[in-house]
C-alpha cells in the first residue's frame, strides 16, 4: 500500500465525511443517483433533490418505468439535464439488460448511458470492493497540489497523467474507503480557495505547499471570453394558464418544457402569427432576466399577453396552469419568469 493512500485511509476514519445520506450503504443504485447528481454540483445543493427523488424513485425498477416527464420535473433547478435524461436511460438498460441488477465492474457500468470512467469507478469501488481509480475534481485538485503537476487538468495530456498516477497509488486493500478519503481530502481540506494545509495529514510531502503554490495548482482552465447570447420568449396567457413547448430531447434543456422562443430579429407579434397562426395579439416587454450556462451567457426578453381564451396551440404545446408547473420540468430561468408572473398576478 503506498503512504500516501495510507496515510489518507487513516485520516478518513476520523476526520472524513459520514453522515451523507448517500453514505453507509452499498446500493448500487443509491450511490449511483448520488455520484450523477455531484457531478458539476455542490453537496449542499444535492442533498434535498437526493433526498426527494429516492422517495419518488426508491430503486431502479421504479427509476426505468417512470415517465421522463416525471423524472425532468424532479430534477428541475439542478441544471445539466442531458444528466436526468441519461439516468432515466440508464435505469432502463439495468431492466432490460442486465434483470434489474447493477453489474459490478467498473468497465461493464461505464457502458450505461451517462457513466463516465470515474463515475463507474466510484460505483465499482464503494460497491463492490472493485481496486480502481477515480478522478473527479477534487480528486484532481489534490493530486495536482500534493504531485505538484501544471497544466489545465482539462487538457487530455495532464488528464491522462492524473489517471496513471491515481492507478499508481491504489493501495492494495481498503478501497472502498480510500476514494472517499480523497473526495473528502479534497472537499473539506484542499479546497479550491483557502486550503486548510495545515490540517492535511500528507501536508508534510505536498509539493505545492513546499512551495507556496497552493493557490497557482491545480492550473486554471485558459481565460476566455464569456460568448453572450440572446433570445425573446413568449409569454402568453389565458384563463390562468401559460402557454408552454416541450423542447426537442437534444440539445439546451432537451426534453424539458419551456416558453415559445423567437427566432433572431423577429417580433412577438410575428412569432404568434408563424407558429400558431395567430394575429392581432399585442404583447408588451417584461423584464430580462440573465442565466449563466458553464460556456455562456443568456440574456432572456419575455414578451407578456393575455388572451380572453385557450385557442388550441398545436403538436408539442400545451396550456399549464399555475398548480400543474411543479409537475413539470422547466428551465430554472424559464421558472423564475413565470413564477415571477404569477408573484406579481400577471397570472
Amino acid at each position: 500500500m503506498s503512504q500516501f493512500a495510507e496515510t489518507l485511509i487513516a485520516w478518513q476514519a476520523h476526520h472524513g465525511r459520514h453522515d451523507l445520506p448517500w453514505q453507509q450503504t452499498r446500493d448500487p443504485y443509491r450511490v449511483w443517483l448520488s455520484e450523477i447528481m455531484l457531478q458539476q454540483t455542490q453537496v449542499d445543493t444535492v442533498v434535498p433533490y437526493y433526498q426527494r427523488f429516492l422517495a419518488r424513485f426508491p430503486d431502479v425498477a421504479s427509476l426505468a418505468a417512470a415517465p421522463l416527464d416525471e423524472v425532468l420535473a424532479l430534477w428541475s433547478g439542478l441544471g445539466y439535464y442531458a444528466r436526468a435524461r441519461n439516468l432515466h436511460r440508464a435505469a432502463q438498460g439495468v431492466m432490460q439488460a442486465h434483470g434489474g441488477t447493477f453489474p459490478g465492474t467498473a468497465a461493464d457500468l461505464q457502458a450505461l448511458p451517462g457513466i463516465g470512467r470515474s463515475t463507474a469507478a466510484a460505483i465499482a469501488a464503494f460497491c463492490f470492493g472493485e481496486k480502481v481509480a477515480i478522478l473527479d475534481g477534487n480528486v484532481k485538485r489534490v493530486l495536482c497540489r500534493h504531485f505538484g503537476i501544471e497544466g489545465f487538468p482539462g487538457e487530455r495530456a495532464i488528464e491522462q497523467q492524473l489517471w496513471a498516477l491515481a492507478e499508481s497509488l491504489l493501495p492494495a486493500t481498503g478501497n472502498d474507503i480510500y476514494p472517499q478519503a480523497q473526495m473528502d481530502l479534497g472537499a473539506t481540506v484542499c479546497t479550491r480557495t483557502k486550503p486548510r494545509c495545515l490540517h492535511c495529514p500528507v501536508n508534510a510531502t505536498c509539493i505545492a505547499r513546499e512551495s507556496g503554490r497552493e493557490h497557482l495548482l491545480p492550473t486554471a482552465r485558459p481565460r476566455k471570453a464569456t460568448p453572450q447570447r440572446a433570445c425573446g420568449m413568449l409569454l402568453v396567457r389565458a384563463q390562468g394558464a401559460v402557454l408552454l413547448e416541450q423542447r426537442p430531447s437534444e440539445g439546451i434543456w432537451g426534453g424539458l418544457y419551456s416558453l415559445p422562443e423567437l427566432s433572431e430579429g423577429e417580433t412577438a407579434e410575428a412569432a404568434v402569427r408563424r407558429k400558431f397562426g395567430w394575429h392581432g395579439v399585442a404583447f408588451e416587454r417584461g423584464e430580462d432576466i440573465r442565466h449563466t450556462f458553464t460556456h455562456f451567457q443568456l440574456t432572456i426578453t419575455p414578451w407578456l399577453a393575455e388572451l380572453a381564451d385557450q385557442p388550441p396551440a398545436g403538436d408539442g404545446w400545451r396550456w399549464v396552469s399555475v398548480d400543474e408547473l411543479e409537475l413539470l420540468g422547466l428551465p430554472a430561468p424559464v421558472r423564475r419568469m413565470v413564477l415571477q408572473a404569477v408573484r406579481r398576478g400577471i397570472l
